[in-house]
């Protein structure tokens, strides 16, 4: 058994390698093998996403609070609301991040393959960033 007391981790500051604006990182837990689960509390301010990534063995995001969005290549973007479930299937490309006007918070759930748990491809552009919130007006 492991239990890991709240406050005993330290919040990091997201990459600018994989995301846009200011993100916050707070590690609830790493699977030790042979499990392979992560996860972690992700709080975007508003206009931070994601870069375009993938999840070798899919991703779960539990939105806890604030306005989302998300979007999966070749799909619309979505807007995600503190209750909200999204599952991206394994090697489904999408980002998500915060609307403009409003933080976000969500937990993320993600498996590791071969050790890693994240393939990060390029960012999403303020143009591409800039229509999606123009279509959660």
């Amino acid at each position: 058994m492991d239990i890991k007391v709240n406050g005993s981790q330290p919040s990091i500051i997201g990459s600018q390698d994989w995301f846009t604006g200011t993100v916050r990182i707070d590690s609830l837990f790493h699977g030790s093998e042979p499990a392979r689960t992560g996860g972690g509390i992700v709080t975007f301010e508003p206009g931070a996403r994601t870069a375009w990534h993938t999840h070798p063995l899919g991703q779960t995001l539990i939105i806890t609070s604030g306005v989302g969005l998300v979007q999966r290549e070749g799909g619309p973007i979505e807007e995600v609301h503190p209750g909200d479930i999204v599952w991206f299937e394994p090697g489904e490309k999408h980002w998500h991040g915060a609307c403009a006007t409003v933080a976000m918070t969500h937990i993320a759930i993600a498996e590791s393959q071969d050790g890693s748990a994240t393939d990060w491809l390029e960012h999403v552009s303020d143009e591409q960033y800039s229509m999606s919130a123009e279509r959660q007006r």
